[in-house]
Order: structure tokens, then sequence, then C-alpha cells
């Protein structure tokens, strides 16, 4: 419960003006409250602030990326602005109590630039840094104005800007497209990212389950269909930024737990098919595949923990591109798809468990590396970080922005 003195130490948020254009399936207003909450500010903080808080103005007409809300919760007296053609346009600030009126005056366009209210005037990307550690990716904070004819490039910007930087080779070239089209049907039938990842769960559920009785086409089937249940409900909380704590640890856990379940289901299911393994032979391959597994797993883990702080497949530019094949959920899934066409599902599980094991071994090898790198050059950092990313080709919103006023 938030005592009385946290709440003055939060910013008291205002919204200026209205617009009913739903983005994701949400008007400005509930997307700026959403984002509000996630930043930690009560969105509901009312029109008068007290002068022991200070306040957050945003201009309603604009599309803000969370890491903007974000920081400029965390800054004070400051002055966001947009960039639009050769001039630059108030869009957002936060001041302390007394120079609110005199700030949100700026902000509706009804002073100049020039007024006396001390603020320090900055652009989204001198605002935010362009490193999404989250994401695994480096990226410019998104900053539109809001307007109809722009209403489809927007919804499209925000998914791209949804999805992780870093990832495997399905997730990364195959369900971007796909992936948008169902989160687009949920954002518009009030489809929640909870309820994909719930469903999501069954899957694993029925796939295992199918696996262990041999039926892997079928099984393939609900697993693939998982995968991309998967790569959907993150998006979906994203763009629609409707989060829950309990239902990020349900995704992470499922996604860490069930991929040695599945690989030692189909080990179980080949014995009523005529490619049935010796059981000592079933074992060894079963005990190659899950502790291949788990020492990945903890080879990254360790990494993260007690040499960078982030992810390791971010720490330089092989690690990224190793992430794309590596023996995870969906590259095995490919390979024991191709082996099941092939006709030969036990070769796909024997390929499955030797990839395991290489992959572990790169990946432990790539953490002692980092251990002595740190010891000998100094602290780690991650690649994209250091060198950043091109943006893509921006639409020509100057006149948006421009003509954009709070109505």
């Amino acid at each position: 419960m938030t005592t009385a003195r946290e709440d003055l130490r939060a910013p008291w948020p205002r919204i200026l003006g209205e617009c009913s254009i739903r983005i994701w399936g949400l008007s400005s207003t509930e997307r700026l409250q959403r984002q509000l909450r996630n930043a930690g500010v009560d969105a509901a903080g009312g029109h008068s602030p007290v002068a022991e808080r200070s306040v957050v103005l945003l201009r309603a007409d604009y599309v803000y990326d969370q890491r903007i809300i974000q920081s400029l919760v965390q800054a004070h007296d400051v002055l966001l602005e947009a960039n639009s053609a050769n001039q630059r346009v108030p869009v957002a600030a936060h001041v302390s109590a007394p120079y609110a009126i005199a700030a949100e005056r700026l902000l509706l366009g009804e002073t100049s630039a020039d007024t006396d209210v001390p603020l320090r005037r900055t652009s989204a990307e001198g605002l935010s840094g362009a490193y999404i550690e989250e994401l695994l990716k480096s990226e410019p904070p998104l900053l539109l104005p809001l307007r109809a004819e722009h209403k489809d490039e927007i919804e499209r910007r925000l998914f791209d800007g949804s999805y992780k930087g870093v990832t495997d080779v399905v997730t990364k070239y195959i369900w971007p497209i796909p992936a948008r089209w169902a989160t687009r049907f949920c954002s518009n039938t009030g489809i929640r990212p909870n309820h994909v990842t719930l469903f999501a769960l069954g899957c694993v559920l029925v796939a295992t389950a199918l696996f262990a009785f041999g039926w892997f086409a079928t099984g393939l089937v609900f697993a693939w269909f998982m995968t991309f249940l998967d790569t959907v409900d993150g998006k979906l909380a994203r763009v629609t930024i409707d989060s829950t704590r309990l239902g990020h640890a349900l995704d992470k856990g499922v996604d860490i737990i069930h991929p040695p379940f599945w690989y030692i289901a189909w080990g179980f299911g080949l014995s009523s098919t005529p490619f049935a393994m010796a059981p000592d032979v079933l074992t060894q391959v079963l005990i190659a595949t899950v502790a291949g597994y788990i020492f990945g797993r903890l080879a990254e883990g360790a990494f993260t923990v007690f040499l960078g702080g982030f992810s390791m497949f971010t720490w330089r530019p092989f690690d990224s591109s190793f992430r794309l094949v590596l023996a995870r959920r969906n590259p095995s899934l490919i390979v024991l798809t191709i082996s099941l066409l092939c006709g030969r599902p036990d070769l796909g599980l024997l390929v499955v468990a030797l990839w395991h094991v290489i992959s572990a071994v790169i990946l432990l090898a790539r953490f002692f590396q980092g251990v002595y790198v740190r010891l000998t050059d100094g602290p780690l950092s991650p690649w994209l970080q250091a060198a950043g990313r091109a943006p893509a080709a921006a639409p020509d919103f100057s006149a948006a922005a421009r003509d954009s006023r709070v109505t």
C-alpha cells in the first residue's frame, strides 16, 4: 500500500486534450494512463496538483514510446519537443507545481517557447537512450503526432518496436506478419495477453501428451501453434500496454520449463513406432539433451548476473547471430519437423541432442571468455548499446506535427 509520503514524491499527471483516434484498440487517454501507471504514476491524479508535487503534462495528440514516459517521470524541469521540419513542437513537460499553468499554456500553443518557465528543452532521443535491454535491441524512442491518416503506419511502427531485436530465426523472420494480424484481432476483440498465454499453456500440455503417444504430426501442429501464441502474447501486451506480473511470470516460466518435456515425450513416443531406440540409448540421448539445455541456460544466466548485467546474446555480433540457431525450442522444432517429414523421427531427436550439447559448449565458452575479458579489460558492454542501430526510414509527419492541435 502506498503511503502519503510516497504519494507526494510521485508527479501529478495532467493529460492535455482529447483525441478520438484509437491505436491498437486504445484511445490516446487510455494509452497514456496505462503508460503512466507502468511508470509508477497514478493516472487519476486530477487537475489541481498540490504544491509538494511536481506535474507531468502530456499532449493527448501525440503517441509516446514507453521509454519517453518513464524518463519524463524521472526527469525534472524538462520540456520535451518533437521535431517538425525546421521547428520543434513542445509536446510534454515535467515541472514543479508553481509552473504547471505556464507549462500547460506553452504546450497548448498559447505562449511561445521563450516563456520564463525554467525548463531544459530536449528531444525524445535526448531524454531516452536508444538501447532497450528488455527487447535486446537499439532503437530511437518513438514520438509521433496522432493523426487519422497515419493510423496504420503508427500501429505498424508500434508493433515493430515491440519485437525483440535478438531472437531465433522463426520468431524473427516467419512470425512477424501473421503475429501482427493476430495481435490486431486480439486488440479489436478484447482478448488480453494473459488469455493468449493461458491458451499457449494448454497447447504445451496437449503437444506433450501427443508426443508421448507417438502422434508426432498432430503434436507438432499444437507445438508450432504454441510458439506462435508465445510471440503474440508479448506483442499484444506491449502494444496495448496490458501486462501483469503474474502474466509475465507465467509466460517466462512456461518458456523456460516446457522444452525438455517435449523432447522427453518425443523420446517415449518413439517406442510406439518402428523407430524405437534401445532403452539405454534413449536414456543417454535424453540426458544429453536435457543437460545441454540446462547448462546452456545456466551459462546464459551466469553471464547476465555475474558479468555484464545484460543478455549474453547482445555482447558481440557473434552472440546475436548465434541466437538465431541456438538449440532452443523453435530451432529444435524445425529439426523435429524435418525429421518427421523425412520419415525418421528418431534421427531428429539425435540431432536435437547433439545440437544442445554443442550449443551448451559454445555458451559455456562464451561465459568463460567473458570472465577473461572482464578481468583483463574491465566491464563488459553490449555491442548494440555501443554501435546503436540506424532507425528505419520514418514517414513524413512534419505537416501533421505543424497542424496538430489539442482539441
